[in-house]
């Protein structure tokens, strides 16, 4: 039953399962232990930037506010280079982009929640990343004012998922 909902609380709905389940793989991770928050930052480095490069190339998004950089100044800190990036292969499109976004931005808030568990004496610039003062709320906004009928949905709930799905595996590659 999703007639009458708006397009971010559909895109919600339809990837809850998956942001638990990315949520679970990296609560594995203790914050507090150098070498847990080295794997944890390892492997956001791996996912993070392969969703950024690939949001760049699609016409008609918002900017997005890369942290890649301040992903491998913490890495930097603790003395590991950034790895490779894992691939991101999903068709692009505007619609998929926005739910792509989506996650990529949406992380931002839990990052600011976990930052609180890094201690004072480790690198926190990445998980400090939020957004500045409307961002988020702007970007629902605009995903919201798209002309987006069933087919443009269902790509942005797979942009999503993708995106996801991406962030599920990176721990492991």
């Amino acid at each position: 039953m999703t007639e009458g909902l708006s397009t971010v609380a559909r895109l919600r709905a339809a990837t809850a399962s998956d942001h638990d389940a990315v949520d679970a793989g990296f609560g594995r991770y203790d914050l507090n232990d150098a070498d847990d928050y080295r794997a944890f930052l390892l492997a956001h480095a791996r996912a993070l930037p392969a969703v950024e490069a690939w949001l760049d190339g699609i016409p008609g998004l918002a900017a997005v506010r890369s942290r890649s950089e301040a992903l491998a100044a913490d890495l930097a800190a603790l003395g590991q280079d950034m790895p490779a990036p894992m691939v991101f292969d999903l068709a692009p499109s505007e619609a998929a982009g926005w739910g792509a976004m989506y996650v990529v931005e949406g992380s931002r808030l839990g990052g600011i929640m976990l930052s609180r568990s890094v201690p004072d004496d480790m690198p926190s610039a990445y998980l400090g990343a939020k957004h500045l003062s409307g961002e988020w709320r702007a970007l629902l906004a605009a995903i919201d004012r798209q002309p987006a009928d069933e087919a443009w949905i269902a790509d942005a709930i797979a942009g999503a998922k993708a995106a996801f799905a991406l962030y599920r595996r990176a721990p492991e590659a």
